[in-house]
């Protein structure tokens, strides 16, 4: 809605795993059906799970 267009860092989004079971951008966005996964950047749940660990706790590694 509006001109702002937002990304989403696909190298730092984790789809909320680890966090909520949908993701927030989902659940916040105003216009239905508009956040589409990058169709190169096809991530499995344990895929995830590692870059949620990785961005989150790699202060403790």
């Amino acid at each position: 809605m509006g001109e702002a267009i937002y990304q989403i860092d696909s190298d730092r989004c984790t789809e909320c795993i680890g966090h909520y079971e949908t993701p927030t951008c989902q659940k916040v966005c105003p216009i239905p059906n508009t956040i589409i996964q990058d169709p190169d950047r096809q991530e499995n749940e344990e895929q995830l799970w590692d870059k949620f660990v990785l961005l989150h706790h790699a202060d403790k590694l």
